[in-house]
């Protein structure tokens, strides 16, 4: 399967460019508008598959299982707008209403053989042959999906639903009818596929359709919907499936709309994704010609929609606009580079090709891209040559949003010239245009050094500019290319610092964790090391934000129905509880965070604040409502590190020292307890200790497997070289302090304990008596599978799973499981918020995180 590459722009507050470079003797830029859409794979010679119709088929699904549920769960008011249209069809006379039925079923039929007839004698019969076949095949999966859904809603569908989707057949007869109304879906399925959604004739067909169906009472407004959504849904299947044939024009048609643009074009050369070298006569100048398409753009909504709800610098989605308004946004903050004095291209012409393609032709500008030159030729002169062309457009307050190097174009003088202004902004805020200095100052220094992008920079735009942007140094607000070249790029190359001030040093770089951003900071703060370094937030809506709230409301999902639907009403349970286990269990909450402290810094040989360390563990409580499992925590104490002045590498180190002897503690101490349950009157019932074991012996099964196999055990290898290269060479500095490693082990056991005595005390504290031995057991099993969970704190998994193991495992009936669990969860996960929040803001002023 061939790949043809092309571009997603809007990565973040810049662009991002990735667009397969130019042939070196063409001299077009490889950012010449490169790519208008992610990569689109080609099933075959002269056709693609499109992203866009695998999200419009699953967005059809989502619609058609929606409106089931719909029609099911809110009977009272479908069946209710089913009677009120039943009610005015009345009105209308049976012999007009049947009359009008026959016609225009008539006449629905009939749309496809027009619509048909009308491709196939145009002027491109090969593309409509293959358009055609597609609506064929689009039309027949379509009418098969309407009839299984048919059978299903009669055989097997509740009776309910049954009911809400039709109604008795008019006239008295027996029966009722169709479940979906399967005239439409074929049609609209041929429509679609077929490239015919333009033509308003048929939809108008389609309408009088659906219309005398319900005049009729052949339908119901629900088999009305679903009709249309099957026949839309299957026909973006279809397309998907089978590929498109390519909708961009052929060099004719592009030749052709050039000419009655005023312009002289005699041939075209492909140049790239969605570009073209076309050749003037009579020595005109040659043109970049770029095109841009609807189906390119849109098939990156999705992304580009949750960038811009996450980002405050994202650019506006581009896939909401239309080729044409796409076209002139870009034609006019071209413009207004040009105005400002910027060296860009210029724009010869523009032209709409149909409804969904359009291009925008550009004068030909001989050159290479800054990621095309050899290291000797970026001089200081070129790099700051780069920083005027932005300083022109910062003075006119225009964002450019894409500087990257294939936007960096150099003519054969070594003049900068500024291209591909499609994610550009006019009337730019602020914000957006320091971003655009952070990012050209990364663009800079991956090629030329972070000395020599932030000295030339600081002459051309002064010392007060470079520092404004410094807050926005960070890898969000760069592009997406960027981002990936900084991972790839530890340092700059010796080379590329020759010339200029010399770069931080190898100290100053690790103490910033060596990263080229790092260097930047540390060269601007050379000029001013009174400049504010605190990145800005940039971020609207955090992912771990979204899982927050995704969490909550499965968990509440899941738990609340359970809550008023058990026998034993676990909330009178609790609000009946013993006051006494209560404060026992509250206790036991609190000794575990102290507990906690003492297992953090007993793995780590540098003196810290016991206090500090006591709130981070607490601070932990409120992190972990934004977080999965431990992860919130392991950040913390990370953190907290750092800040004490511990390396980042030994304080990741002694964190994972940590997380290492609890696992292994934790699996002992589940151990232990298994086999003192095993030991208790009815404990053989369970059979626990051999369940444990098998356990463990598959996991060494599976590690024989891997470890057998070469990929998975370089993969293996890959995954388990932190922990022997850091930690465990940590945790032989450990061995030589046994007061601190056993102060480390204690804390570790003993913050297991107080939680099992929390739950324990919990369990007692509304009336139930099981061994102490079987809530470990219970606790030990269900805090892991909180930690495996990607939901914060473990909301839903920590809960369903220590229900469970409570009613299997302790005997305890489903209300007085689902009532201790909440009590537990109240004093280990809720009460402790507001306290960790204040911990987390005492700690933050005192710089201790």
């Amino acid at each position: 399967m061939a790949i043809v590459t092309g571009r997603t722009n809007g990565d973040t507050g810049g662009g991002d460019t990735a667009g397969t470079p130019a042939p070196a003797d063409t001299g077009i830029p490889a950012s010449a508008g490169a790519g208008r859409g992610p990569a689109r794979a080609v099933s075959e010679p002269g056709r693609i598959r499109q992203p866009v119709a695998l999200i419009r088929l699953l967005t059809g699904l989502i619609a058609i299982a929606l409106t089931l549920l719909l029609a099911d769960y809110a009977r009272a008011t479908t069946g209710g707008i089913a009677a009120d249209v039943a009610e005015a069809a009345e009105l209308v006379p049976r012999p007009l209403a049947g009359l009008a039925g026959g016609l225009t079923t008539a006449a629905v039929l009939l749309v496809p053989v027009v619509l048909a007839a009308r491709r196939l004698l145009g002027p491109d019969r090969r593309r409509a042959l293959q358009q055609v076949s597609d609506g064929l095949l689009a039309a027949v999966l379509a009418y098969g999906a309407t009839l299984l859904l048919d059978l299903w809603a009669d055989g097997v569908a509740p009776v309910s639903l049954l009911a809400a989707l039709t109604q008795a057949l008019p006239g008295g007869a027996l029966g009722h009818t169709e479940p979906v109304y399967g005239y439409l879906a074929p049609v609209l399925a041929f429509m679609t596929a077929s490239g015919n959604r333009e033509h308003r004739a048929p939809w108008a067909v389609l309408a009088l359709s659906g219309l005398a169906g319900l005049a009729g009472g052949y339908a119901t407004p629900t088999a009305l919907l679903l009709g249309l959504l099957i026949g839309w849904t299957g026909a973006h299947g279809t397309l998907y499936a089978v590929g498109t044939p390519d909708p961009l024009p052929r060099p004719g048609e592009i030749l052709r709309a050039l000419r009655e643009s005023g312009l002289h074009p005699a041939e075209a050369h492909p140049a790239g994704p969605d570009r073209y070298l076309v050749r003037q006569a009579d020595d005109r100048p040659d043109l970049d010609v770029q095109l841009l398409d609807r189906q390119a753009v849109t098939a990156a909504a999705v992304q580009r929609a949750w960038r811009r709800l996450r980002l405050r610098t994202a650019p506006h989605p581009r896939a909401l606009r239309s080729p044409r308004a796409g076209l002139e946004h870009e034609a006019l903050v071209t413009y207004a580079a040009l105005a400002a004095g910027v060296r860009t291209r210029r724009i010869a012409a523009t032209a709409g090709l149909g409804q969904d393609t359009a291009l925008i032709a550009y004068e030909h500008l001989p050159g290479r891209t800054l990621d095309r030159l050899p290291d000797e030729e970026i001089t200081d002169d070129l790099l700051a040559d780069a920083w005027r062309q932005l300083a022109r457009l910062q003075r006119r307050e225009t964002a450019h949003r894409a500087l990257v190097p294939s936007s960096l174009l150099v003519d054969a003088t070594g003049a900068v010239h500024l291209v591909d202004f499609a994610d550009g902004d006019i009337a730019a805020s602020e914000l957006v245009l320091r971003c655009d200095i952070a990012q050209l100052l990364t663009t800079l220094a991956l090629r030329a050094g972070a000395a020599r992008s932030v000295h030339t920079a600081v002459i051309v735009l002064g010392a007060d500019t470079v520092e404004a942007a410094l807050p926005l140094l960070q890898p969000i607000a760069l592009a997406r290319t960027t981002r990936h070249a900084l991972k790839h790029t530890a340092r700059p190359t010796a080379a590329a610092r020759t010339d200029g001030p010399a770069g931080p040093g190898p100290d100053e770089a690790a103490a910033g964790g060596g990263g080229l951003l790092e260097e930047i900071r540390a060269e601007v703060l050379r000029t001013r090391p009174q400049a504010e370094v605190r990145p800005v937030r940039l971020e609207r809506l955090r992912p771990r934000t979204l899982l927050a709230v995704v969490g909550g409301v499965v968990a509440g999902w899941l738990l609340i129905p359970q809550l008023f639907a058990a026998e034993d009403n676990p909330i009178s349970a609790v609000a009946d509880a013993d006051p006494a286990w209560l404060a026992l269990a509250l206790l036991a909450a609190a000794l575990s965070h102290v507990t906690a402290a003492m297992g953090f810094v007993g793995f780590v040989p540098e003196r810290l604040d016991f206090r500090n360390a006591v709130l981070a563990q607490l601070a932990g409580a409120f992190v972990k409502l934004v977080s999965p499992g431990g992860v919130g925590g392991i950040a913390l104490n990370t953190r907290l590190l750092q800040r004490a002045g511990i390396p980042t590498a030994q304080a990741l180190s002694s964190v994972g020292v940590g997380q290492l002897i609890g696992l292994v503690l934790h699996l002992l101490q589940l151990g232990a307890f298994v086999y003192l349950l095993d030991l208790q009157p009815g404990g053989s019932e369970l059979d626990a200790l051999p369940a444990v074991v098998g356990g463990l012996a598959g996991a060494a099964a599976l590690l024989a497997v891997v470890s057998a196999v070469p990929p998975a055990r370089r993969w293996l290898a890959a995954r388990l070289r932190p922990l022997t290269t850091e930690v465990l060479p940590r945790l032989l500095d450990l061995l030589r302090s046994p007061a601190r490693l056993a102060v480390g082990l204690t804390g570790q056991l003993l913050v297991s304990i107080c939680l099992i005595g929390c739950l324990y005390c919990c369990t007692r504290a509304i009336g139930r008596e099981p061994s102490f031995a079987s809530v470990a057991v219970v606790f030990l099993v269900g805090n892991a599978a909180g930690n495996v969970a990607p939901t914060p704190g473990g909301a839903g998994a920590v809960d369903g799973a220590l229900i469970a193991l409570l009613q299997q495992t302790a005997s305890m009936e489903k209300g007085g499981a689902l009532a201790a669990v909440a009590t537990y969860r109240l004093l280990t996960l809720i009460l402790p918020v507001l306290p960790g929040w204040a911990a987390m803001t005492w700690l933050q002023r005192r710089r201790a995180l």
